[in-house]
């Protein structure tokens, strides 16, 4: 069974930056494209970033030149680097493969706010 940890989330201002970490265990990166979603409070699960296994990262329009996807697949880990973070950033961040192959983990709760 892949488990998915998801940390490095936090309270930040807007304009801030953070960065969110996924380590999984088990093999779910070998080949895979890992993503990573988020959902705010009442809204549904969105995809924001993902990164095609040997292939060049993808990000959603909404977060375009502000975050940046990147994987180590030696360490099974895969990162968002996200700059000049603003309110509507604020929600619970989850990573996964696509198509989704691990069960969801807990996700890492970003809030923006001043």
């Amino acid at each position: 069974q892949v488990q998915l940890v998801e940390s490095g989330g936090g309270l930040v201002q807007p304009g801030g930056s953070l960065r969110l970490s996924c380590a999984a265990s088990g093999s779910i990166f070998s080949g895979n494209t890992m993503a990573w979603y988020r959902q705010a409070p009442g809204k549904r699960r969105t995809l924001v970033a993902w990164h095609p296994n040997g292939g060049s990262p993808i990000t959603d329009i909404s977060v375009k030149g502000r975050f940046a996807i990147s994987r180590d697949n030696a360490k099974n880990t895969v990162y968002l680097q996200m700059n000049n973070l603003k309110p509507e950033d604020t929600a619970v961040y989850y990573c996964n493969s696509i198509p989704n192959q691990a069960t969801w983990g807990q996700g890492t709760q970003v809030t923006v706010s001043s």
